[in-house]
């Protein structure tokens, strides 16, 4: 759906956050698809990802406004873990550039009392060498989620070829689900969540021009193919105590921790998806 953020908050001297404020406006999928009553006006896919907020922050105001357009919504894998970690994700990495610190340290602390979010994190830190030199010209970014029951984090690495072609070396994903009962599934679905999110964040648009979609096939509604595949490495990261879910939540982490490569990269932030609309585009090494 299309979504609006405004997102605000606050450092005392040593760059922690004292406030954080989220303000999010987009359609109901619960109201206008499956006519469901909203709970106090809020729609909880719209929130997801803020209403449950993991990080350690003393005051927090999270708004919800139902903006609805003319054009209907659907589901998308990972329903509002597929945008709502981009604004949350990127913007804490707006902070601890702010603070001066490093975005995986920087979010360790916050999850300092979340034991979950933060052993997938330091899981995936660990498998990409984070804080380890980089070959020159590469750079990475990194997020970590807690969609539907389990918790996944990103490490991705990319180099730029130029101001507007990047290459992505490798996406490093951790994965606590609970408990693991068929490792080669969940591999593969973290493996597929991969593709799938980042075909949207690459180039995923649906446009209308007089009262039609203009999309119609794979010429214009691009997928990413094979030959475009980095190389993907799952980490098993079950903590045991529950069962969560391994469909969905691979792609929650994707956009944020490239765009947060991509700042990385380029020291500009990424504020809006896709990426095409930003004239950047995935090459191969």
């Amino acid at each position: 759906p299309v979504a609006l953020y405004r997102l605000k908050a606050g450092l005392d001297g040593s760059g922690n956050p004292t406030g954080w404020t989220t303000r999010i406006a987009m359609p109901s999928l619960l109201a206008t698809l499956l006519r469901l009553p909203l709970k106090d006006g809020i729609d909880p896919p719209a929130v997801e990802g803020f209403d449950h907020f993991p990080y350690e922050i003393p005051n927090l105001r999270m708004e919800y406004a139902q903006r609805d357009t003319h054009v209907p919504v659907g589901f998308m894998r990972a329903v509002g873990w597929s945008q709502n970690p981009f604004a949350r994700e990127c913007f804490l990495d707006e902070l601890a550039h702010a603070a001066g610190k490093d975005p995986y340290e920087y979010r360790r602390a916050l999850l300092a009392h979340e034991p979950k979010p933060r052993g997938v994190l330091e899981a995936a830190a660990k498998a990409a060498a984070w804080g380890k030199p980089l070959p020159k010209g590469v750079f990475r970014g990194i997020a970590v989620t807690e969609p539907y029951g389990a918790f996944t984090a990103a490490v991705i690495e990319i180099s730029m070829k130029n101001d507007k072609e990047f290459v992505i070396h490798r996406i490093v994903q951790a994965i606590d689900c609970g408990y693991v009962v068929n490792p080669d599934n969940v591999i593969a679905q973290t493996q597929g969540a991969s593709v799938y999110g980042l075909t949207a964040i690459l180039w995923g648009e649906i446009t209308i021009k007089d009262g039609r979609v203009e999309q119609s096939h794979f010429l214009d509604y691009p997928m990413l193919r094979m030959v475009d595949m980095p190389k993907i490495e799952v980490v098993l990261a079950p903590s045991g105590g529950f069962w969560g879910g391994v469909g969905e939540p691979g792609l929650a982490p994707l956009a944020p921790a490239l765009c947060n490569a991509i700042f990385a990269a380029t020291g500009k932030r990424i504020r809006s998806l896709p990426l095409k609309n930003h004239g950047l585009s995935l090459v191969k090494a």
